[in-house]
C-alpha cells in the first residue's frame, strides 16, 4: 500500500484543513464507456456525505464550466481506464491554465496504475478507488492507495450528473431501451497478465452489498433505466454472489434486464449458473476471448484456449443468451494468418462484433506482463 503526499506541502495541507466544509470540490468524468460514471457518482456520494460542496460534470457529453474551474478549491478527475486518464490529462491542463491555485488530484483505477507519472506532471495527489481517501484527500490529510473496503453501502449520488438518456443506449428486437450501469463487485480473482485489475488488486475483489447494489439499481430505474450493464470485471468471481443480485433484481424489477462481463472459463464452468441468471433477465454476455492463437492466450494467462472458445459460445446461447466477444487481435506475437482468421470465425459462428473490436493493439499497463 503506497502513501501518496501532497506536493504542495504543510502550507496546502494547513490551508486545506483550516478550510469550511463549503468549499468546492469539482469532479470530473472523461470517460465511462458511454455510461453515465459509476466512479464519479460514489465519489461524489462520499463527498457530500462528509459535508463537502460539490459540483461534478461529464465532460464526454458537455465541455468543462470554466466558472466551476474558478471557483475550485479541488478538482478530482476520474480515471477509471485508458482513455479516461489520456482526457483527464488535457482537463487538468485546462484547470491549471484557467484556476492556478486550485489542486489538482487524480482518482481511480488507471490514476493508482500511473500515480509515479500523474504526480510529476500533471498533479498534485492521487488515490485508488476508494471513495475514503478522496475524503481523506479533500480534508488535507495523508492518503494512500487502499483497495475499498468490504462493506461499503454507500449508494452513489447520480442526481446531479446529466441523465440517463444522454448515454448510450441498449438497442434489441427493434427497441431502444435506456441503460443504466452498476457495480456489484470490484476486482478481480484472476491474473491475466494484460489487465490493468492485477496491478492494483493482485488477485482479489471486493463483492457490493446486495442491498447496496438494488438501491443503485432502484434509482436508475426510477430515472427511466429499463436495462442495466453490471460493470464488474468479471460477474462470476463469486458466483454465489452474482447469483443473489440477480434474483434479487428478478424479484424487485422483473421487467428489468441485464447484461454482464464473465471470463470464457465461468462460462463453461458454470453452466447451470448462466441458465438461471438468463432466467432473471440476462440478455447478452461480453466475454474477453481476446485470441484464437494458443500461444497468445498462454503469453496472457487468459485461463482458456481457442478449442474453449465456441465451447463456451455455444454454452451462452444454449442458456437463452447471446454471446458479444472481445478480442485483441494486435499482439507482438501475433501472426499474420490470426486477422483473417478471427473474421472467419465471426462469420461462422454469426457473431455481433463491435468494428473496433478487429482494431485493438495491446496495450502493457504499469505492473503488468
Amino acid at each position: 500500500m503506497r502513501e501518496v503526499f501532497l506536493r504542495r506541502g504543510r502550507a496546502a495541507t494547513a490551508r486545506l484543513q483550516a478550510s469550511s466544509s463549503k468549499r468546492m470540490i469539482l469532479l470530473v468524468s472523461c470517460y465511462e464507456l458511454g455510461r453515465q460514471p459509476v466512479s464519479v457518482a460514489k465519489a461524489l456520494a462520499a463527498l457530500e456525505q462528509a459535508g463537502f460542496e460539490t459540483a461534478v460534470q461529464d465532460v464526454s457529453l458537455e465541455r468543462l464550466s470554466p466558472e466551476l474551474v474558478r471557483k475550485a478549491e479541488l478538482v478530482a478527475i476520474s480515471a477509471p481506464m485508458h482513455t479516461a486518464l489520456q482526457l483527464g490529462v488535457r482537463v487538468a491542463s485546462k484547470v491549471r491554465q484557467e484556476n492556478p491555485a486550485a489542486r489538482v488530484a487524480f482518482f481511480g483505477l488507471y490514476a493508482a496504475l500511473n500515480a509515479e507519472h500523474l504526480l510529476e506532471r500533471h498533479c498534485d495527489s492521487v488515490v485508488g478507488e476508494s471513495s475514503e481517501d478522496l475524503v481523506a484527500l479533500a480534508r488535507g490529510d495523508r492518503t494512500t492507495m487502499a483497495l475499498p473496503r468490504t462493506r461499503d453501502n454507500t449508494l452513489p449520488s447520480r442526481g446531479a450528473l446529466p441523465v440517463l438518456d444522454r448515454y448510450a443506449r441498449l438497442e434489441v428486437c427493434g427497441e431502444t431501451r435506456i441503460a443504466g450501469a452498476v457495480a456489484a463487485s470490484q476486482g478481480c480473482k484472476h491474473l491475466c497478465r494484460h489487465c490493468p485489475i492485477v496491478p492494483v488488486y493482485r488477485g482479489r475483489f471486493v463483492a457490493v452489498p446486495i442491498e447496496a447494489v438494488i438501491a443503485d439499481v432502484e434509482q436508475q430505474v426510477a430515472a427511466g433505466a429499463q436495462h442495466v450493464t453490471f460493470t464488474d470485471p468479471d460477474f462470476l468471481n463469486g458466483p454465489t454472489h452474482a447469483l443473489r443480485v440477480a434474483r434479487e433484481l428478478a424479484r424487485r424489477f422483473p421487467q428489468i434486464t441485464f447484461d454482464a462481463t464473465i471470463k470464457i472459463e465461468h462460462l463453461l464452468q458454470h453452466r447451470e449458473v448462466l441458465r438461471e441468471l438468463v432466467k432473471c433477465g440476462l440478455l447478452f454476455v461480453t466475454s474477453a476471448v481476446e485470441s484464437l492463437n494458443d500461444d497468445v492466450l498462454r503469453r496472457l494467462d487468459k485461463g482458456h484456449t481457442a478449442a474453449d472458445v465456441p465451447l463456451a459460445l455455444r454454452a451462452v446461447r444454449e442458456a437463452g443468451a447471446e454471446p458479444r466477444p472481445t478480442f485483441l487481435p494486435y499482439t507482438p506475437w501475433s501472426r499474420l494468418e490470426d486477422v483473417p482468421a478471427l473474421f472467419d470465425f465471426v462469420d461462422e459462428h454469426d457473431l455481433d462484433v463491435d468494428p473496433v473490436q478487429f482494431t485493438l493493439r495491446l496495450l502493457i499497463p504499469p505492473g503488468s506482463l
